[in-house]
């Protein structure tokens, strides 16, 4: 199995509710390991880019402004798999869907705040990690 680093976010609905570190555990317990971590205050731009893909749909100003609401903690995963793994852990995007014992079931609010973001690819995750984290501060 590779080991392969993703991308995490972990959203204002749930820094709001101090749920940073259960999420944080979460992943860990799932054998992922956080290489980089902070909490930041995401821009309108920063989330306008992160989220460009989505630009032309009904819910992107909604999103933007959601993401930009308050702090987020942006972190780089590592470990076999970690892509599919962190999605596994996060449970799908709907929290009534998501399974139990996942990140969404457990925490989400709703399925706008979802309390946690995950890169879905490789070629993804390369590219969002890169939005917030240099190469140095990365620390495997």
């Amino acid at each position: 199995m590779a080991i392969e680093r993703t991308f995490s976010i972990i959203k204002p609905d749930a820094t709001r509710r101090n749920l940073t570190g259960a999420i944080t555990q979460k992943l860990e317990e799932s054998g992922l390991r956080v290489v980089a971590s902070r909490r930041i205050q995401m821009t309108e731009d920063q989330a306008k880019k992160f989220y460009e893909v989505h630009a032309e749909r009904p819910f992107y100003g909604d999103l933007v402004n959601f993401m930009s609401s308050g702090p987020v903690v942006v972190q780089v995963l590592e470990g076999e798999n970690a892509i599919s793994k962190n999605r596994e852990v996060m449970g799908a995007t709907n929290p009534s869907d998501a399974a139990e014992g996942t990140i969404r079931a457990e925490f989400a609010e709703s399925i706008d705040a979802n309390s946690v973001h995950g890169s879905d690819s490789p070629e993804n995750a390369e590219l969002e990690i890169k939005q917030f984290f240099t190469e140095d501060q990365i620390v495997g």
